[in-house]
């Protein structure tokens, strides 16, 4: 089993070397790539150095498989390069998403979607993720009509120049500016850039790629995406108006029996999720579970992961796992 991790070098393809690692992908030789300023560098996988190509390179070796998290506009331009020798893309960038005949997954929700005629395959934003994590079970049980979204997303999510935003902000240093505004002591109601409609694409791909997923253009979805002072792990509140009447322990139920969820809710002991428990997790947490008494058929949920593990680098391993174990790869 050949595999390329395109993108090698920066945050979210490290962690993808080390889920790779952890969850002891099949990995006989390794590829990883990077832009031009990287290649000739090591990154470490299983203990031993390996060198970092450039990406002609790595699509030169004709990899079973590559992996790639390195923005949406690498992607564009060699993702089909890769997938025309054969190789199968799995790509975390926002460059495939919503491409039509695309499949965006999440495995444990539609992995189905992929067939052998599959050559790329997009990994969905990774608020999107967890959100659809918690609710997927539930869209299936009750059906969703609408949903009104906050998010609270961690600085880790825009990279590591915002790490390091925050980082000089709390040591009291002038450093170079990921957001247009300081962070430490803050909250910026903006992830990514405005759009003509006034929303952000960040809240809006939280709308168009749940309705891809669940394959549901029908549900109404509204968004608010707020930037905190957190290094790791997005939260979410989650409002749900349901189709039919819910049962709240059967919520629970369901919740507590979803693969990759963990209902992780009693406020009598203070225990609900947050970023620091979801911390290196590749786990969904789900808590404060309770029902809206404004509105019929109402419930509101608190989301929280590590969106680094799960929301990148985890679900994209868990597709190609998938495709491995349905024979979609060598």
């Amino acid at each position: 089993m050949k595999v390329a991790v395109v993108g090698a070098t920066g945050m979210v393809g490290r962690m993808m070397l080390k889920v790779l690692e952890e969850r002891q992908f099949p990995v006989d030789r390794l590829f990883p790539a990077a832009s031009e300023r990287s290649a000739g560098k090591e990154v470490i996988f299983r203990g031993k150095p390996v060198r970092v190509l450039s990406v002609m390179e790595a699509v030169e070796a004709i990899p079973d498989v590559a992996i790639f998290s390195a923005g949406a506009s690498v992607s564009k331009e060699w993702a089909p390069v890769f997938a025309e020798n054969g190789t199968k893309v799995i790509d975390n960038s926002s460059a495939w998403r919503m491409e039509p005949g695309i499949p965006l997954v999440v495995p444990e929700i539609n992995a189905a979607a992929i067939s052998a005629e599959t050559q790329i395959i997009a990994n969905p934003n990774c608020s999107t993720i967890q959100m659809l994590m918690a609710i997927a079970p539930l869209h299936r049980e009750y059906g969703i009509r609408r949903l009104v979204i906050s998010t609270y997303q961690s600085v880790s999510g825009t990279g590591v120049r915002a790490v390091t935003q925050l980082e000089n902000e709390r040591r009291g240093l002038t450093g170079e500016m990921a957001y247009p505004h300081p962070i430490d002591l803050n909250c910026i109601p903006q992830c990514d850039v405005f759009l003509d409609n006034g929303y952000t694409r960040e809240e809006m791909k939280l709308v168009n790629e749940t309705r891809k997923i669940l394959n549901d253009e029908e549900i109404k979805i509204t968004a608010t995406a707020v930037r905190v002072p957190v290094t790791g792990g997005h939260s979410e509140a989650v409002n749900i108006e349901f189709a039919r009447e819910f049962d709240l322990d059967r919520v629970r139920a369901l919740l507590s029996s979803t693969p990759g969820v963990i209902l992780y809710d009693d406020p009598s002991q203070n225990k609900y999720p947050m970023p620091l428990i979801a911390h290196d997790h590749d786990e969904v947490y789900v808590g404060r579970l309770r029902r809206d008494f404004s509105q019929e058929k109402t419930l509101n949920l608190w989301v929280v992961a590590d969106n680094i593990r799960k929301g990148a680098a985890t679900n994209a391993v868990q597709i190609a796992e998938y495709m491995m174990s349905a024979g979609l790869l060598k």
